[in-house]
């Protein structure tokens, strides 16, 4: 992950944590800092982002407040299907992404109907819902016009 400069308010980060009764520590405004410059990063891309700024830090301390910004709701675990588990900043909607299968890029992508849970299951099974989940699946356009077209078209005859 190339780190590029972000400006975060960190009054704003400082606040959030004391929001949902977790201290405030470097780790945790150095994780949260660098996902609002790097949104979808794997833990990894966060460790190397907070160890240039924090270089005592362990990888297992990046994970350990991963998942505790995660639990306290500051930050959203997304997990699509062959790629380790990303981690952004927007959590307070229903939004959706797109995913390239070519290189692996992320995007967000708003709600495709409405407010939360902007789509309906066929049946509930008796759940009560309150999110939905989405995943989009295709090329960037980068990958696209690198793909043959035949790769990115289905075929006719079958």
């Amino acid at each position: 992950m190339t780190r590029t400069p972000h400006t975060v308010d960190e009054a704003e980060l400082r606040d959030a944590l004391h929001h949902v009764g977790l201290r405030v520590t470097a780790p945790r405004l150095a994780v949260l800092t660098s996902l609002a410059g790097h949104p979808h990063a794997d833990a990894d891309a966060v460790f190397q982002d907070v160890r240039t700024d924090l270089p005592g830090t362990s990888v297992q301390a990046v994970y350990n407040v991963l998942g505790d910004l995660s639990a306290a709701g500051l930050l959203r675990r997304i997990e699509p299907a062959g790629s380790p588990a990303r981690y952004e900043r927007r959590v307070d909607d229903n939004h959706h992404h797109l995913v390239c299968r070519g290189c692996g890029a992320i995007e967000d992508v708003d709600c495709t109907v409405g407010a939360a849970p902007c789509l309906a299951p066929s049946s509930t099974h008796g759940f009560t819902i309150d999110e939905a989940e989405v995943t989009f699946w295709g090329l960037c356009p980068t990958c696209a016009s690198a793909a043959p077209t035949s790769a990115t078209t289905p075929k006719e005859s079958e």
